[in-house]
């Protein structure tokens, strides 16, 4: 009878793993004798991202060797490597931040038509898929808004702005426009000891497992209380199962544009207080006033926005997220490991002309012909096809920032990641910020130059791009060793 069943399972197995992956012989093979030939399947090849440039992996020695006198600035150096990934060619600009804030605003916008509070349209959502059966109630973005509301829709358009009391001004209120994401965490969850059964929490046969041990895990949680104040905390609780790894966020997703009167007192900065973000005129600009927590959001939200586009092989793709600090070094050094992102060490061609955007000489913002921030993409691309990785503004990373920088990190896919509590002292919130920005000397436009912003500041000459890893890790140099040498046998 025992072998009758373990026959079944066996039998169930096989056929549940060729519908599974679609493998032709997969468990048996008679032209070949009974041999191992491996199964079948299609590779996924993964287009490229919209706006974005492949970065081959490779090699870098990371960091300044000779040590800056000028400004007395240490410098860790080290040998790394990293893998492949895509890279946005420019900094996001206000343009495409834009469509982030807009997605948001008609988010609520489309939750509250659907409210009874505001007429009550149950077709803004879904609640039945097409077989009629009872999902998750989500928005329908496929309804569009009207065009002529009536007086219920109306109040729900208006209940989103705001009406200035002293100068009759009417604008979006940036307090409602608040993103929620969750980001599952598949490192934390792969821990050893992290497993749900004791008995696989260590390897060593030496040692006995204590099946009561009981592990902590620690997770971001938020909500939203009654007076309309966002709540991100981290919470310490036993391992009870694989919802401890999900993590929830809730941010506040409007750029800070009272950051231009802010980051420089005694400066008249009114017009880009009132225009940079607002006015198209600037939509090709960078994007400033950015939080790193409001950048990691755009990233969630990228991700969410390209999944639901994409069909069942959407599993295959990684997330966009803000790149590591050795990433961003390796990206922005180009092919040749330059000082900066162009082939040698002046800042300007034989013409006058200048690589960058940044702050030439004492007082004089406008030497390079800019008196803030540029367009994007109008000076010359490294050799990467990078534009903009020295000046303009400088850019987060997801790496927290100590002195020792890659002295504390690994020599394969270095990182430094650390999520602070909300009762974490303030200095573990510093974020590594690279690339240097359109107020800043020649010295901090270099490519391996470090600084640092805490994770909650917005600032006016900070910005952010995204990355994404490569679906496929593949090694193409071994593909193009494989296809030379079958051409010399040839």
């Amino acid at each position: 009878m025992r072998k009758q069943v373990t026959f079944l399972w066996t039998f169930i197995a096989a056929i549940a793993l060729s519908s599974c992956f679609g493998s032709k012989n997969a468990t048996t093979n008679s032209k070949r004798g009974g041999e191992v030939v491996g199964v079948s399947g299609r590779p996924f090849s993964e287009p490229t991202p919209y706006g974005m440039t492949k970065i081959s992996r490779g090699y870098l020695h990371m960091g300044i060797d000779k040590q800056d006198s000028l400004w007395g600035m240490k410098t860790p150096v080290k040998d790394i490597s990293v893998d492949g990934f895509w890279m946005d060619e420019t900094e996001v600009s206000n343009s495409k931040y834009k469509q982030f804030v807009m997605w948001v605003r008609d988010s609520i916008l489309r939750t509250r038509l659907a409210d009874p509070a505001y007429g009550g349209d149950e077709t803004y959502m879904i609640t039945e898929d097409k077989n009629g059966d009872p999902v998750t109630p989500h928005l329908d973005w496929n309804k569009r808004l009207p065009r002529k509301p009536n007086e219920d829709e109306q109040r729900a358009f208006e209940s989103l702005y705001v009406t200035n009391p002293v100068t009759g001004e009417k604008s979006i209120d940036a307090r409602q426009l608040n993103y929620r994401y969750e980001i599952y965490d598949y490192t934390a969850a792969a821990l050893r000891r992290n497993r749900l059964n004791p008995q696989e929490r260590n390897l060593n046969t030496d040692i006995t497992v204590d099946p009561n041990e009981v592990v902590m895990i620690s997770k971001d949680t938020a909500y939203i209380d009654e007076n309309g104040t966002i709540h991100n905390e981290t919470i310490n609780r036993p391992l009870t199962g694989p919802w401890d790894f999900l993590n929830t966020y809730i941010v506040n997703i409007y750029p800070d544009t009272t950051c231009w009167v802010n980051d420089f007192r005694n400066s008249d900065n009114e017009i880009y207080l009132r225009n940079y973000f607002s006015n198209p005129t600037y939509n090709n600009y960078p994007v400033v006033g950015v939080t790193w927590e409001q950048a990691n959001a755009f990233c969630a939200w990228r991700t969410e926005y390209l999944l639901k586009g994409l069909g069942k092989e959407a599993r295959y793709v990684q997330r966009y997220r803000l790149p590591t600090e050795a990433e961003w070094e390796y990206a922005a050094r180009g092919k040749n490991q330059d000082e900066f992102p162009w082939d040698n060490q002046n800042v300007k061609n034989g013409n006058g002309c200048f690589y960058a955007n940044f702050k030439p000489d004492r007082g004089n913002y406008t030497k390079d012909g800019n008196l803030i921030t540029s367009k994007v993409g109008i000076y010359g691309a490294n050799s990467n096809g990078l534009y903009d990785m020295a000046g303009n503004v400088a850019e987060w990373t997801s790496t927290i920032y100590t002195e020792a920088g890659v002295d504390a990190m690994n020599d394969l896919n270095p990182q430094l990641d650390y999520k602070a509590a909300k009762e974490d002292p303030y200095r573990l919130k510093k974020k590594s910020v690279r690339g240097g920005s359109w107020k800043d000397p020649e010295s901090y436009i270099r490519s391996a130059w470090r600084t640092w912003e805490y994770q909650n500041q917005p600032r006016s000459y900070i910005g952010f791009r995204c990355v994404r890893s490569l679906a496929s890790s593949s090694s193409e140099a071994a593909k193009e060793n494989k296809k030379s040498s079958k051409k010399k046998r040839r």
